[in-house]
């Protein structure tokens, strides 16, 4: 666990971005995407975590959320975190396809070994700096800040038209994932 989680008030709703170590572009397989996704719906589903927004970038994670099961907010990341980590990587190993296997391994290996608390290979970053949510004015900025982003990255024109992102479930659509909270 990071020195870095300060999630002082258990109840809180919390906006935290997380990223690949050295800033790596591994979102950029849909794949992996998808392994991102398919834990954020468990941890919905199974361990008490309400997500009120979302986006994956290509190295990097935003969410706003909240522990509703008494469940602490920095046990709820750092479970999703670690999951991610060992499956995402397995599923850089195993893919046959991923041309840069070799070199984000390394990444990962040089990563880790910097670590005190990694052993093998370190996906994510450990400067998470989880910031609560006070107030509905800074809620709403984050929220904007967050489905933004792949419009500022010139990824796409209108922020709903990003697939990974919940800005789908604010603009009156239905997103990929489940359960999203839309304040």
């Amino acid at each position: 666990m990071s020195r870095n989680y300060k999630f002082h008030n258990p109840d809180g709703a919390y906006f935290i971005s997380f990223a690949v170590v050295e800033w790596l572009d591994v979102f950029t397989r849909n794949g992996y995407k998808d392994i991102f996704l398919e834990s954020l719906a468990y941890s919905q589903e199974n361990k008490g975590m309400e997500i009120y927004a979302w986006c994956i970038m290509a190295n990097h994670v935003h969410l706003i959320f909240r522990s509703i099961n008494g469940q602490k907010p920095e046990l709820l990341i750092g479970d999703l975190k670690r999951f991610t980590s060992n499956k995402i990587v397995k599923a850089i190993i195993d893919n046959p396809r991923e041309s840069r296997k070799e070199w984000l391994l390394e990444q990962f290996q040089k990563a880790a070994s910097k670590s005190s608390n990694v052993n093998k290979h370190q996906f994510w970053r450990h400067d998470n700096k989880p910031i609560e949510l006070w107030s509905n004015k800074v809620i709403f900025e984050k929220i904007n800040y967050i489905h933004n982003n792949p419009v500022e990255e010139g990824l796409v024109y209108n922020p709903e038209d990003y697939v990974y992102s919940s800005a789908r479930d604010y603009s009156g659509e239905k997103g990929i994932l489940k359960n999203v909270v839309v304040c």
